[in-house]
């Protein structure tokens, strides 16, 4: 598996890059939950220590869509433990698809990157660091390269400005959404970069892609081949 960086095309030089290094900026990561009461606690103690161990500037907001099994309770447990200024929670009423959660959750970010990952520990923030680190000195890597080899993948980190001019092109909504944002970065010369990862099953808890998900994705998927 790999992560994704998506940036606008590298036409700033090397020394502007350098000067300006991953602790002046503040990332935002965006956790979509929807019953992950049981592993909510855990991504974000890994999210906590992996940041601060780097000394990186973050804040986690937290976007349950409703879930019946007490994982808002406990996200608010976690905005008391951790404080308001690291831990933000922005839940909404009811699930209302992945794309949608992106986008609210990105109203309420403050960080000029943005991290979008699962809460389900399939992705381990111990890789963000090295995310970051590739991301601020991409135009000496040689792992950049016009394409991705993984389209519905969702453990990424995006300029603000890049994200917000994708959403604006995107019709997707569910999980097609992850696959649609590559293709319009593409459409849009921006740069993408790719960073091996372990990928592992989630902990606790069920898969959402249920069948309803499943046929969402291959009329998604149909609709976005056809019009691009």
């Amino acid at each position: 598996m790999a992560s994704l960086e998506v940036s606008r095309s590298p036409r700033r030089s090397r020394r502007e890059l350098e000067v300006r290094s991953p602790r002046q900026n503040k990332y935002s990561v965006l956790l979509p939950t929807y019953n992950e009461r049981e592993n909510l606690p855990l991504i974000v103690w890994l999210l906590v220590k992996s940041f601060s161990e780097s000394g990186i500037n973050y804040e986690i907001i937290i976007i349950d869509d409703g879930s019946p099994d007490g994982t808002r309770d406990v996200a608010e447990q976690l905005e008391k433990i951790y404080g308001s200024d690291r831990i933000l929670l922005r839940p909404r009423e009811k699930k209302l698809g992945l794309g949608t959660a992106y986008i609210h959750g990105m109203k309420h970010a403050t960080g000029n990157y943005i991290i979008i990952m699962d809460a389900d520990l399939s992705h381990h923030p111990k890789f963000i660091p090295e995310f970051i680190s590739r991301g601020a000195n991409f135009l000496t890597q040689i792992l950049l390269r016009p394409g991705a080899s993984d389209l519905t993948g969702s453990f990424r980190l995006y300029r603000k400005e890049v994200l917000e001019k994708l959403i604006e092109k995107c019709v997707s909504k569910g999980y097609v959404f992850q696959m649609e944002m590559i293709v319009r970065a593409r459409q849009l010369n921006y740069t993408i970069g790719e960073v091996p990862i372990s990928f592992v099953d989630r902990v606790y808890g069920e898969s959402k892609l249920g069948g309803n998900e499943i046929v969402s994705f291959l009329k998604g998927l149909l609709t976005l081949f056809a019009t691009t």
